[in-house]
């Protein structure tokens, strides 16, 4: 062993080999400055993405039972609803990338979370009336947990980060695409406006970018999070909209005939 190198436990090495060259800290030798235990996960972060999917299935569920209420569905209804809603995106995002056993199979405390929301949310609407705006929040919050849980575990699979942004937007989307449907209202992904995964794309690519950039990636997930709450409920609030495609007036009836 040569002068300035370091004596190394097994299964400890210098450099993450998951890491890029951003991610790589050298002291004044050159030496990697922080030696990293190659034989353990990044037990913060798994915490972090653990608590962000609970938060989410949570804050979906609230959704759910809020939708459920505005169609006067019953108990079981606001329930099911809750359900679906809440495991929706993160099944489908399960099934594309042969996942098994579904999340919520392998862990049910997934679902003993969304029933808790939705139990408390029953009890907060029996007395008091919730406005379409906290369905609204309540579904920006479920888009950024989500959005970024999903690709991070995507991510964590070894995909490149186009398939870990598409993911992540199909683990924010799926579950109120789902519970729109079976509450008889347009999707809010389909709607004209209001950047719905639009703003899942954006708090994404963000994450992605600041984690490549050597984010830690707990402050990354945080912040690609606030984005897509964020840039969701301001084009709300302002209604920001995408420019709609639509056909000259003349080429539009002339297919109708």
């Amino acid at each position: 062993m040569g002068p300035g190198q370091r004596q190394l436990q097994p299964g400890v090495s210098l450099v993450d080999e998951r890491a890029g060259p951003l991610h790589r800290r050298r002291d004044r030798d050159g030496v990697p400055a922080v030696a990293r235990d190659t034989n353990r996960p990044d037990t913060l972060t798994v915490a972090t993405r653990y608590l962000l999917d609970l938060l989410g299935v949570a804050v979906f569920a609230v959704s759910g039972v809020l939708a459920a209420g505005r169609k006067g569905l019953d108990l079981l209804g606001a329930v099911v609803i809750a359900v679906v809603t809440a495991i929706g995106g993160g099944t489908l995002r399960d099934i594309l990338l042969d996942r098994h056993p579904i999340f919520w199979i392998a862990k049910p405390a997934y679902l003993w979370v969304i029933l808790a929301a939705a139990v408390v949310t029953l009890g907060y609407l029996r007395f008091w009336v919730a406005s379409r705006g906290a369905l609204l929040i309540a579904d920006a919050l479920g888009l950024g947990f989500f959005t970024i849980g999903g690709v991070q575990l995507t991510q964590q699979a070894g995909h490149p980060a186009l398939i870990a942004i598409l993911m992540g937007t199909i683990t924010g989307v799926a579950g109120g695409m789902v519970r729109d449907v079976l509450t008889g209202e347009i999707p809010l992904i389909l709607r004209p406006g209001r950047l719905y995964a639009t703003a899942a794309i954006a708090g994404a690519l963000l994450f992605v970018l600041l984690e490549a950039a050597g984010m830690a990636p707990d402050a990354a997930a945080l912040l690609g999070m606030a984005a897509i709450v964020g840039f969701r409920l301001v084009a709300i609030r302002w209604d920001l909209t995408l420019p709609e495609v639509r056909l000259p007036e003349d080429e539009a009836r002339g297919e109708r005939r």
